[in-house]
Parts: structure tokens; C-alpha cells; sequence
């Protein structure tokens, strides 16, 4: 479990936390930057949005390995959520130039599988490894 400070100079532990990882469970070099950018983009997501960038409140990441499931990321805030049906669909021409709102959208198209828990405060992240 990695356990981070709500504040933007966190987000630089990730790599060390994701390199590790990879080498621990000889992950393919090609999902490398999948997992790096999708958990980089949740957790900014859990600073920004979800903690209100409080240096007193947490974002955790958990993980777990199944050799038929691969590598699976649990990243949760301690804010109060959000409505994660209502996220607008930025490749849509409306929302083209619209500041932020492609976070999701990244872990979607980067991960194998992605959810909520807990009232939109816990993202969960698959990879197939």
C-alpha cells in the first residue's frame, strides 16, 4: 500500500511505487506506461477533486496480483465522492475545449477495467498483465 500526502508533489512517488511492481511481477513493458499514466491520473483525480488538495487528508493505493487477473489498483480519497455516471464524454465536440475532464477517460481507454466504489471516492483499476 502506498500512502500519499494530498498535494501535487506526491504524485512523484508513483513512479518508484509502479517500478517496483513491474519488477515484481515481471510486468510487460508495454503496460508499463498504461498503469504509470492511469494511476497517475487517479490519483490526481483523488488530490484534486476528492481531497480538495488537503495536505491533512490521504489518497491510498492498494493493489493486488492474480496470475489469471492481473494487476488490480484500488486509489480512494478521503473527500465525499462524486456522481461517476455524470462524467461528460470529452470526445465529444461540445466538450473539446473544455479544461480537465479527460482523466476518466484516459484510465478507460489505458486499463483493461475500471470502477467506482464508495460513492465515487475509490477507483478501481484492472490491468491484464
Amino acid at each position: 500500500m502506498l500512502k500519499l500526502a494530498s498535494c501535487s508533489e506526491s504524485i512523484c512517488e508513483l513512479e518508484h511505487f509502479v517500478q517496483k511492481l513491474s519488477e515484481r511481477y515481471n510486468i510487460c513493458p508495454d503496460r508499463y506506461p498504461d498503469i504509470l499514466i492511469s494511476l497517475t491520473e487517479a490519483v490526481n483525480n483523488a488530490i484534486i477533486h476528492g481531497n480538495g488538495e488537503c495536505r491533512t487528508k490521504n489518497v491510498l493505493v492498494e493493489h493486488r496480483y492474480q496470475k489469471h487477473r492481473g494487476l488490480t489498483f484500488e486509489v480512494s480519497d478521503e473527500g465525499s465522492g462524486f456522481d461517476y455516471t455524470s462524467i461528460p464524454d470529452p470526445t465529444k465536440v461540445e466538450n473539446l475545449e473544455r479544461d480537465g475532464g479527460r482523466g476518466v477517460f484516459l484510465m478507460r481507454q489505458l486499463s483493461d477495467r475500471i470502477k467506482f466504489a464508495n460513492n465515487g471516492r475509490t477507483v478501481i483499476i484492472n490491468f491484464n498483465v
